[in-house]
């Protein structure tokens, strides 16, 4: 006799569940009873008040009370050099909120004569949570609230972030507790304002894979005027459109994405022109950051008497490089033998900026985590990846503890280790690099795919057979089973 089922259960999907998919998970289940059951139907029967969002925003709220955890010593201490680095809880609100003028009122990008280091809307938040924290100056009580009140707000960033990871995925939501219990997120999360571009590009890809492409925009050109890695993605949209011919959604997300970053940009120029001015000035002028290949380069250098690169050959190499790289994700992007995916273009663009920029902050990782989540979602990648994100998040404190000490390196960590821990995170971000290029030269391998899916996150792109693909080194597409089936849907 067969079975049936309500109505309301024949409209829901069967969830990806990662004890059952996840080789490395499915080990550490034995401690709570085994992996789920193959008789069960996780997303059409109902499991109750804990729905997997409910369990994903419960992880996240605990990796943030972890997170202010790590900044302990300072939130008792106070933000001092050297011991905010030898804690390793480093942040630069206390910093800004003190050596900007912001405890004194000065409202970046608004207050003429005003100059601050990042992009407008990166200003605009810290300059309006300065004026939630009361009293006057640049007191330690008023410091400490200042950080409070931003690492809440990130903390409700951070819910938004992961909730919008999660519906992208469709069946695959617990591919976001990657983003909800991230160490990269817990050690780098309250340095600086970067969460808040993380979270608008996130709520940009789920609303572009709805095919709500204004809204997309919008939120794109948002987390653009907050921070200038989210205009990347118009690039692997760029990209879908050349291998499927569905022009529009570009046009459109791009055209409302530069519209909002027009939005904020444009009367705080007419308004402030040198201190809008100033970010791009900075940007360009300043020297190598730290961690970055280029400032790993020059610390080598010096050590061996050689010259080291200035800013305008940093700025040029590191272009030049960057566009090297986009060529060659390009070129595979149109001779895949199947469309690749949004989040899969999306992650090899943000991580071939960050490798080759010439600036690389700790809290950068945040910029990668949610788009591997959703390109790549392997937890043994992930954690070897994040541990070794890790091991740089401390050497960098370390390194800096010694630099503003002055003290002799025997009771330091010397820089040859430091330059270590910058290689190793290149390796593995490389690599990162590499396993999801595979996975779209090899589509069977890709894990989303795996599953019956083609492109969760890819909204007008999913499904769309290909209008140009370029047959370099692989047979037509059409004499491969999966092209017809790619067609059909």
């Amino acid at each position: 006799m067969q079975e049936t089922q309500p109505p309301e259960h024949r409209k829901r999907a069967r969830l990806v569940i990662p004890s059952r998919s996840e080789l490395l998970l499915r080990n550490f289940t034995e401690l709570v009873g085994g992996p789920m059951g193959h008789r069960s139907a996780p997303g059409i029967v109902s499991p109750g008040f804990f729905t997997v969002e409910r369990v994903l925003v419960l992880f996240t709220v605990l990796a943030a009370l972890t997170g202010i955890l790590v900044k302990s010593y300072c939130r008792s201490n106070g933000w001092d050099s050297p011991g905010q680095f030898y804690a390793t809880c480093y942040s630069d609100f206390p910093e800004l909120f003190r050596s900007r003028g912001l405890g004194d009122g000065v409202f970046p990008f608004v207050t003429q004569g005003s100059f601050f280091e990042y992009p407008v809307l990166m200003g605009l938040i810290a300059g309006a949570t300065a004026l939630l924290v009361p009293g006057d100056g640049a007191s330690g009580p008023r410091v400490l609230a200042y950080f409070d009140v931003n690492a809440t707000l990130i903390a409700a960033v951070w819910i938004v972030t992961v909730l919008a990871t999660a519906r992208m995925t469709r069946r695959r939501p617990w591919d976001a507790a990657m983003v909800a219990l991230a160490p990269g997120i817990v050690l780098a999360g309250v340095i600086n304002w970067d969460m808040w571009a993380v979270g608008l590009l996130a709520v940009g890809m789920y609303y572009f894979s709805r095919n709500r492409l204004v809204l997309a925009g919008i939120f794109i050109g948002l987390g653009t005027a907050t921070k200038l890695y989210p205009v990347l993605i118009l690039g692997a949209i760029l990209l879908l459109a050349l291998r499927t011919g569905r022009f529009r959604a570009l046009l459109i997300t791009a055209g409302a994405a530069v519209a909002a970053w027009l939005a904020v940009n444009v009367p705080v120029a007419a308004l402030n022109p040198d201190g809008w001015r100033y970010f791009y000035q900075f940007t360009e002028e300043r020297p190598a950051g730290y961690s970055s290949p280029w400032f790993a380069y020059n610390l080598v250098a010096g050590r061996l008497g050689w010259n080291p690169l200035q800013a305008e050959a940093i700025n040029t190499l590191a272009l030049s490089l960057f566009l090297v790289a986009c060529i060659l994700i390009a070129v595979l992007a149109l001779t895949a033998p199947r469309r690749p995916r949004l989040a899969q273009l999306a992650f090899l663009i943000v991580a071939a900026f960050i490798l080759t920029n010439k600036v690389y902050s700790p809290q950068f990782v945040l910029w990668l985590i949610p788009l591997l989540a959703l390109a790549r979602p392997r937890w043994r990648d992930f954690l070897i990846w994040q541990a070794i994100e890790g091991l740089h998040w401390a050497a960098i404190w370390i390194y800096l503890g010694r630099v503003t000490s002055g003290g002799v390196a025997q009771h330091n960590i010397d820089m040859p280790y430091y330059v270590l821990a910058v290689v190793f995170h290149m390796l593995a971000t490389g690599y990162l690099m590499v396993r999801v290029a595979w996975d779209i030269w090899a589509p069977e391998y890709d894990p989303i795919r795996r599953h019956g899916m083609d492109d969760p996150h890819g909204g007008p792109f999913e499904g769309a057979p290909d209008w140009l693909r370029l047959d370099l080194l692989r047979p037509s597409a059409s004499l491969l089973p999966w092209r017809k089936a790619t067609a059909d849907a």
